[in-house]
């Protein structure tokens, strides 16, 4: 199976250190946030990985020459500093004509994560990863659903009827995949389609009936948005069992791993 990672913005909330370095090669725990969510994919059995790309478009390319192992490569987002994620989605649209999982840049995931996504795919055409906890703020990108079957998605929702949030992963079916780009098209066409973000589609494609939810709730997840994220994804991915080998330390990255992941990695 194939995934699409959206890594194409700069993070400008995590500036200044995202004033050179895209957000994707920050490195929480030594390693790049893009290697990271590499390792994670293809220990779940993901055999190739298209990394949609924008800023700093060199230093991303620098990551993707380094790992081996997986086949893995980029597409550039040209007007990406102009658009919000829909359109990085509007340039993948081509990669979406068999089964695939779509990440956010800044996603990280522990691998359990991802397999459990995967096991339970298939009841709906697009199938949403999403988590609970106590309460939601107006940046989460929280979720109602019913069920199984994904509702409505999107960051203003009445919290009457929030019952979760998206964690920025979820897979298509072919059907799916192709029911998607033809909405991602139909935005694009509208005034405002470069400010949308592609969970708009989502949303509007989960009043038809055809997203399912699978909730991965006790499982090792985070998003790095801003500085206070950044630290804390040092200490989330500490927990994770299997590990990108680190330059400084690849040997006892290496024994800690339950693949051998010095093959992810040129050496």
């Amino acid at each position: 199976m194939k995934a699409i990672i959206l890594s194409a913005g700069q993070g400008r909330r995590l500036m200044p250190l995202t004033e050179v370095t895209p957000k994707c090669c920050l490195r929480p725990g030594g390693v790049s946030i893009l290697e990271w969510q590499i390792t994670q994919l293809a220990v779940s059995g993901i055999d190739e990985v298209v990394v949609v790309t924008g800023f700093g478009h060199d230093a991303v390319e620098a990551v993707v020459n380094g790992i081996q192992g997986i086949k893995i490569r980029t597409l550039y987002n040209p007007f990406f500093h102009l658009s919000d994620n829909l359109g990085t989605c509007w340039v993948a649209r081509g990669e979406m004509d068999s089964p695939f999982v779509l990440i956010n840049g800044d996603t990280l995931f522990e691998a359990a994560v991802l397999q459990h996504l995967l096991t339970d795919a298939g009841h709906y055409p697009i199938t949403l990863a999403t988590d609970q906890k106590i309460s939601y703020d107006s940046d989460d990108m929280k979720i109602w659903s019913e069920r199984d079957r994904l509702c409505r998605v999107g960051k203003t929702l009445d919290l009457s009827h929030v019952n979760g949030e998206s964690i920025g992963m979820m897979v298509f079916n072919r059907a799916g995949g192709e029911i998607f780009a033809a909405r991602v098209e139909e935005l694009m066409r509208k005034g405002d389609g470069l400010k949308r973000w592609y969970l708009s589609a989502i949303d509007e494609l989960a009043q038809t009936g055809v997203v399912g939810v699978s909730s991965i709730h006790g499982l090792s997840w985070c998003e790095v948005d801003d500085p206070v994220d950044l630290a804390h994804a040092v200490q989330v991915v500490k927990t994770w069992p299997v590990r990108p080998v680190q330059e400084s330390a690849g040997q006892e990255s290496a024994q800690a791993s339950q693949v051998p992941l010095g093959a992810y990695r040129k050496k």
